[in-house]
């Protein structure tokens, strides 16, 4: 089966096209995204504009294209933190779906942790014990911790990179004092969730996903992309401060040089960076493990895992089965 999963993120949209089937192993065929910055289009009555959400529905509509172009047989399109916060989520959903046909499911934070949780389980397997893993979004940070497929505790909290750069580091580059600032307060939003998250065991793993930690543990002398994703890769506590110290003195241009960063990722680099220093203090984290699935394959996984029509809601577009997921 050839599937699509559509990802509406803070940032970016995305579709990964993947072959697979269950029981057996995605094999990515394709990767397209489009960088919207739709958290950049909330006004201030907290409403999504109708210039982001026009170039939602032109993306949602271009990539839908290009799913069926590719031969998907299902494309997943679900929404994270940009658009779940945006007071007129349900209207402008309500719009992609009469402009485009697609159906776009917000995942709540908790499920998007679960499903993360999922996907680096079905990497590491059984005999990583219990595991820990850490997402950094572009809107919020997940957080899980469990011994199945289904975690233990899965948490949410709205510390994002791209949220933080906005709301604590305007400069650019950041003052010092801004940084130091925001380290006490990231210490103190994160001492009683990351209590919670330890009440459920000791980890036998921690695990970090994602662009954000795989950016930090190039920066801080990982493999680069092109060794494949089974090469082991780790981000060290030491390693990041150290980086942090370095990056904090950079431009957003300067930063975007800098090999394995993005420029669309550049400007909040530093902040990402800030909250995964302060979640590897709070949890006596001293190295993380980077996983190369994420939110997306977990989303493949649990589809895989269930019957077609316990997927979601599916509407038919000829070729094309376009829909939700359930979680």
């Amino acid at each position: 089966m050839r599937l699509g999963v559509l990802d509406v993120g803070s940032n970016t949209v995305h579709l990964l096209v993947v072959d697979a089937h269950r029981g057996g192993h995605p094999t990515p065929m394709s990767s397209t995204k489009s960088t919207l910055r739709l958290a950049e289009q909330i006004d201030e009555s907290g409403e999504l504009s109708a210039r982001g959400a026009d170039k939602l529905i032109g993306a949602v509509s271009e990539f839908t294209d290009i799913a069926t172009t590719s031969g998907c047989e299902q494309v997943m399109a679900f929404a994270t933190s940009a658009v779940r916060d945006a007071a007129n989520c349900d209207e402008v959903l309500g719009e992609v779906r009469s402009r485009t046909g697609v159906s776009v499911q917000v995942l709540s934070g908790r499920d998007e942790a679960r499903l993360t949780s999922l996907a680096v389980r079905r990497w590491y397997g059984w005999s990583a014990g219990r595991i820990l893993a850490l997402d950094i979004g572009g809107g919020s940070l997940e957080m899980s911790n469990g011994v199945d497929e289904e975690p233990d505790v899965a948490l949410s909290v709205p510390l994002g990179a791209g949220r933080l750069t906005r709301e604590w580091l305007a400069e650019d580059p950041p003052g010092r004092r801004r940084v130091s600032v925001l380290r006490d307060w990231l210490d103190a939003e994160l001492a009683a969730p990351t209590r919670e998250l330890l009440a459920a065991g000791e980890p036998d793993l921690a695990v970090g996903t994602s662009k954000t930690f795989r950016s930090l543990a190039r920066l801080t002398g990982a493999a680069p992309s092109s060794a494949g994703p089974r090469v082991r890769r780790t981000l060290t506590s030491g390693g990041l401060r150290q980086l942090i110290a370095f990056i904090s003195r950079m431009t957003t241009a300067d930063r975007a040089e800098l090999e394995g960063v993005s420029e669309d990722r550049a400007g909040q680099l530093v902040a990402g960076a800030l909250v995964a220093e302060a979640a590897m203090r709070a949890l006596s984290v001293d190295t993380l493990e980077i996983c190369p699935w994420a939110l997306r394959e977990g989303v493949i996984l649990r589809r895989l895992d269930s019957e077609l029509n316990d997927a979601g809601d599916i509407i038919d577009t000829g070729d094309v089965r376009v829909g939700g997921m359930r979680t």
